[in-house]
């Protein structure tokens, strides 16, 4: 009876396991033959994908309202709507100009200095293909697995950030008409072509230089435009002394700057994290790396202001917040966390020096754009090239830097790139504001500038229920409201800012 018994467990355990392997080669087969579940795998990834492209996407978009408070805080009250609407106007007429022609010139199919195709974003493309299986003409971005909307919508946030980043650096002086067309030309034609150049698949690219989010590419190219546009614009009224020395000109708040610079940082973590274009772990390195920076670029800026200018300076360590972000964005995804902070740091002592050079130098920037996002961005590209390390940097990119034994070649690379791209933009700078300068003008009469743009411009103060003081009873540092526009309205101004400290 036992064995019986035995000899029934044995069958019953044989024939349980027969069974379980039958059903794995079954189900093996069945997932081989059935092309859904791994279609469904591919989905999931590339929704994925798309859903984090499109987040930080937002977040890039959200830094429109980053630069609007930190413009608006470091310039007077009575030119506040002017700032607000160049701000608004930047991204309406970038995401026209850059849907009709510059994501095609950006990243369309064509040769090493522009694309060619996919004009209006009619261009065939079959999305989220990669790679080989690509077919389009949008072969600069087929390294990324999501939708070609996607793709352009995030593009689209960058090309509006370059724009707007002059609008600071020409504040408070600037024609309204004048500064439209600078906007839509800029999104259409001058920033795009530098894309393609480094991220399109241009000359740059194939020279072996790496811009991961855009140093050179977004500020860069912004902060050079930005200095052909102040330099063309020349200083504020009440800016400099008779004996040429620079004066300070408050901003009206200061709060408003520093709130500007949060919204800013955290749309950083769409800017830097969200240029993988896929929702992968190196999220988590470069959300650090950027990080990092900021908080250093924010330390190094107000040790440097505290030594030269003998006060922890406010507005100098928010631009040092903003310097070591810009510093960073090229590298972020090849340095290690201690590299980024030495670059971050960096920043903030070469901005606080910049804003003062360019001070006595008669570059009259409210704001600081050009050192911020002009020299820092050059600043970054060029760290990368000394600080790229082997273990952080995705295999079969940037290498090692020169700090890290991987040689010059790397450097040479950043710097050709850094200085073709200022150069361009000088040139294309200069054509730009001489055109508009000679024919709608680009700047305000001086009796509109003393009154303020808000009114002169939009017809609209920004403070209606302000307390006013009329034009001789008031004076900013440095300035005074002659008695020619008597009667015009200004606003009470706030302590001085200090990147406009008197140096």
């Amino acid at each position: 009876m036992r064995t019986i018994r035995e000899l029934l467990a044995r069958r019953t355990i044989l024939l349980g396991g027969l069974f379980a392997l039958l059903s794995l080669v079954a189900l093996r087969a069945w997932a081989q033959d059935n092309p859904s579940v791994e279609e469904t795998l591919t989905n999931h990834k590339m929704l994925l994908d798309t859903i984090w492209v499109m987040v930080a996407a937002f977040l890039v978009f959200w830094m429109q309202a980053g630069f609007a408070y930190v413009e608006g805080g470091l310039t007077r009250a009575k030119n506040t709507n002017n700032i607000m609407m160049k701000n608004l106007m930047d991204f309406c007429i970038g995401s026209v100009a850059f849907w009709a022609v510059g994501f095609a010139l950006m990243f369309g199919d064509g040769n090493a200095f522009v694309g060619m195709k996919g004009w209006f974003l009619t261009g065939a493309d079959n999305s989220p293909a990669t790679g080989d299986a690509y077919q389009g003409v949008y072969s600069a971005l087929n390294w990324t697995g999501v939708p070609l909307f996607a793709k352009f919508m995030f593009q689209l946030v960058f090309a509006a950030t370059a724009a707007t980043i002059v609008s600071g650096a020409m504040a408070e002086r600037t024609k309204f008409s004048a500064y439209l067309v600078y906007s839509f030309v800029v999104s259409a034609f001058i920033y795009p072509v530098v894309g393609h150049w480094i991220w399109g698949g241009g000359w740059l690219a194939k020279w072996g230089m790496w811009d991961f989010a855009g140093s050179t590419v977004v500020h860069s190219t912004g902060g050079w435009l930005a200095l052909v546009g102040a330099m063309m614009l020349g200083p504020r009224i009440g800016k400099y002394s008779k004996e040429g020395k620079p004066l300070a000109i408050p901003g009206h708040s200061l709060p408003m700057a520093a709130l500007g610079v949060f919204i800013l940082w955290l749309g950083w973590f769409g800017f830097n994290p969200g240029s993988t274009m896929a929702a992968d772990a190196s999220i988590a390195q470069i959300a650090l790396t950027t990080n990092l920076a900021a908080a250093t670029g924010a330390i190094g800026a107000l040790v440097t202001s505290w030594a030269l200018l003998k006060k922890p300076d406010v507005s100098m360590t928010l631009n040092g917040v903003l310097a070591g972000l810009v510093a960073i964005t090229a590298p972020c995804a090849f340095v290690s966390p201690l590299s980024a902070a030495i670059i971050g740091a960096l920043g903030g002592v070469v901005v606080v020096i910049s804003v003062v050079l360019l001070d006595r130098a008669k570059v009259d920037d409210p704001v600081g754009a050009v050192s911020v996002h002009g020299v820092c961005g050059a600043l970054g590209t060029l760290a990368l090239g000394l600080f790229a390390q082997e273990g952080y940097a995705p295999p079969n990119t940037t290498g090692n830097g020169l700090l890290f034994g991987g040689g010059i070649k790397l450097l040479t690379a950043q710097a050709i790139g850094a200085g073709a791209v200022f150069l361009w933009c000088i040139a294309t700078g200069v054509i730009l504001f001489g055109l508009l300068k000679i024919t709608i003008g680009i700047r305000v009469s001086p009796e509109e500038e003393l009154e303020g743009l808000d009114i002169g411009e939009h017809g609209l103060a920004a403070y209606p229920d302000f307390v006013l003081t009329t034009p001789g009873q008031f004076s900013v540092m440095g300035g005074s409201y002659p008695s020619a526009v008597s009667g015009a309205t200004v606003m009470t101004s706030s302590p001085k800012p200090s990147s406009e400290t008197s140096t």
